[in-house]
């Protein structure tokens, strides 16, 4: 039985001895193992950080682009509108003309003044009008003759 207890007695001095050599080893491959994923984690965030910052520049690149064309779109609108405004007033301006024309024609021919309605400055009379008020100085002044027949 002596032996049985030395024989044990050795195999747990090899066991103790194995433990003693085999743990620090363990520990410094688990370490090592924990700084290896640390290292990849610092690297895996710094790569997504320079993704984020990379997204937020292409993003406030988009948004001045759009505040860009807004504004353009703003400026062009209102250029269409002043050239509107300013065609408008031109208008305007032709029409009191043509206002200040019909009263000069209505001093120098009092029969204009009687018929001084918008339509009538917006078209002028016709031969066709002329012939239907029946007086030959019309239709002298028109240059037509009483004897010619419309064409229809």
């Amino acid at each position: 039985m002596t032996t049985l207890i030395i024989v044990l007695i050795v195999v747990v001095v090899v066991l103790v001895l194995l433990a003693l050599f085999l743990l620090p080893r363990m520990r410094a491959r688990k370490t090592e193992q924990r700084q290896a994923q640390a290292r990849e984690h610092v690297d895996e965030a710094q790569r997504r950080i320079a993704e984020a910052e990379a997204t937020r520049a292409a993003a406030q690149e988009q948004v001045a682009s759009a505040q860009r064309t807004r504004a353009e779109a703003e400026v062009r609108a209102a250029e269409a509108e002043r050239e509107a405004q300013q065609r408008l007033a031109e208008a305007e301006q032709q029409r009191a003309e043509g206002q200040a024309l019909h009263e000069k024609a209505a001093e120098l021919d009092p029969r204009l003044r009687s018929s001084g309605t918008d339509e009538d400055l917006r078209s002028p009379r016709t031969d066709e009008d002329l012939r239907s008020s029946g007086t030959d100085e019309d239709l002298r002044s028109s240059g037509t003759d009483r004897t010619e027949e419309p064409s229809s």
